[in-house]
Order: structure tokens, then sequence, then C-alpha cells
């Protein structure tokens, strides 16, 4: 299925690019969201017409990450959970702990910006995390996670 992408989406193309991808992707994510928009002869027309405004409105987002970025980096946060005498966590700290320690600093971010590709933190130390607040834009935070014995 051919679409006109609306905005950068990773691993699949810029503004503007007319793009072969899968009728679910298309139909499930990029059309709902507003990502995208059918490869019609009138939708391109009237994506050219629009096309300033499109790459001003990305511009303005990306700026926006950036400077949200510049406040995110290097920023270390700690979470208290309980553990075991050996450092294990009972149970785990997910995103939205992580999400939710990132606020109390000053700056929200959202639990889909948030990348733990090995999981939950299951264990006391501290864990470099990813934030992906745009398509152009990472940050890399340090979350220390402190054990509290349990009795």
């Amino acid at each position: 299925m051919q679409v006109i992408l609306l905005e950068k989406i990773d691993n699949v193309g810029a503004l503007g690019d007319l793009v072969d991808v899968k009728s679910g992707f298309a139909r499930n994510f990029l059309l709902p969201q507003g990502k995208a928009e059918m490869a019609t002869k009138t939708n391109i027309e009237a994506f050219q017409a629009r096309r300033a405004e499109l790459e001003k409105i990305q511009a303005e987002t990306l700026a926006a990450a950036q400077t949200r970025a510049e406040k995110l980096e290097g920023l270390v946060v700690s979470i208290t959970s309980r553990s075991g005498t050996e450092g294990k966590l009972f149970g785990s700290v997910g995103t939205e702990e992580i999400r939710a320690a990132i606020a109390e600093s000053g700056t929200e971010v959202e639990k889909k910006e948030i990348r733990m590709p090995d999981g939950p933190l299951r264990n006391v130390g501290e864990h470099p995390i990813s934030l992906h607040l745009h398509a152009d834009v990472d940050a890399q935070i340090t979350v220390n996670v402190i054990g509290e014995e349990a009795e």
C-alpha cells in the first residue's frame, strides 16, 4: 500500500516520502494517527500545497524535542524499591515508575518515549536508560535503583 508520510517515521521515511508499507501498518498505525495519507492523486496534490506548513510544524517539533533533550541529558533519578539481601528487587522498576521519577525532576516524558531494551529493571544499582523524544532526538539518563531491604 502506498502512502505519503506527513512526518518522519523511524525506519520508514521522511516527511513527504511516497513509501510502500504493509496495509495493516498503514490502516492500524499511520492513517489513524495522522502520520500518513493514502497516495491518491488528489492527496498528493493537496500534500504539495501543504508541504511548507508541514515542514514548519516538523521543525518546531524537532526544536521542542531538542530543548527537552538538553534538559534531560545526563539526568540522574533515584527510585527506591524493596529488595532482598543480594540486591534483587521484589518486583521490578518499569517505565511508569521512571516516568514519575523524571516528572518529579521537573520535565514531563511519556511512557512510550522511555526505551528499555532489556526489559524492566530487576536489580539494585545504576542503569542507563535511553529516551526517544523524536525521530532524530535521543537523550540518555541514569536511573539509580536503591534497595530497601525487607524485614
